[in-house]
């Protein structure tokens, strides 16, 4: 089990899962849920100029770009990337590129952004620290939707514990027998809001059984 840093823990975790992750998706007991985000995510950016962030393999990807203008799918991780590419995805309109996610953009460039699965990754008192990285590179009114996990019992991997911090961390086994201690907070719904803060305008919170999604309107001339 890895000692170093929990963010950099992870992304060796992804590069080691990369070729098994698309089998949580496998999951007999989710297909509803699944079958359902993927028949909203493609209106959800129609028309628009998205960046995703942490793509990861790009299972998401097909789907959240479908209707959008022009879409940049970013993840810190090559390995994940290598996959990513080949998902089935229109080559003019659909862009990788290898970015970290906390890293500010040097412009307002999108008017949309999409998030799937990595806000139970990063650490509480970065939180802000990601978002302001990510809301650095959206123009006002640009659309937000943010989705991760649920907790479950039986379905997700035990909570294992929890640090002083109140981050949550699981034990995770690969398919080469190694086992990864990773970080994976499940906010509520009013946790997930006091981050956000005055900033996002038009915030609509939904649960399916197994996920949530979180979408809102950058609204930066709301701020306090």
């Amino acid at each position: 089990m890895s000692t170093s840093a929990p963010e950099t823990d992870l992304v060796q975790y992804y590069a080691l899962r990369a070729h098994e992750y698309e089998a949580v998706y496998a999951k007999p007991e989710r297909q509803v849920d699944i079958a359902q985000i993927q028949a909203w995510l493609p209106g959800a950016f129609e028309g628009r100029d998205g960046v995703e962030v942490a793509c990861g393999t790009g299972f998401w990807t097909p789907f959240a770009a479908r209707r959008a203008s022009r879409w940049l799918a970013t993840d810190l991780n090559e390995e994940t990337l290598v996959l990513a590419r080949r998902k089935p995805v229109d080559g003019e309109r659909v862009h990788f590129e290898r970015r970290d996610a906390y890293a500010p953009w040097a412009a307002p460039t999108f008017d949309a952004a999409f998030a799937g699965f990595w806000w139970s990754h990063v650490p509480l008192d970065r939180l802000g620290d990601w978002l302001a990285a990510l809301h650095s590179g959206l123009r006002p009114g640009a659309r937000v939707v943010l989705m991760d996990n649920r907790y479950v019992e039986g379905s997700n991997h035990p909570i294992h514990r929890r640090d002083a911090q109140g981050n949550t961390y699981q034990l995770r086994r690969l398919a080469d027998g190694s086992q990864h201690e990773v970080l994976k907070n499940f906010p509520t719904q009013a946790e997930a809001l006091a981050v956000l803060g005055p900033q996002a305008s038009a915030v609509q919170w939904t649960e399916t059984t197994y996920y949530w999604l979180l979408c809102y309107t950058w609204a930066p001339e709301a701020r306090g």
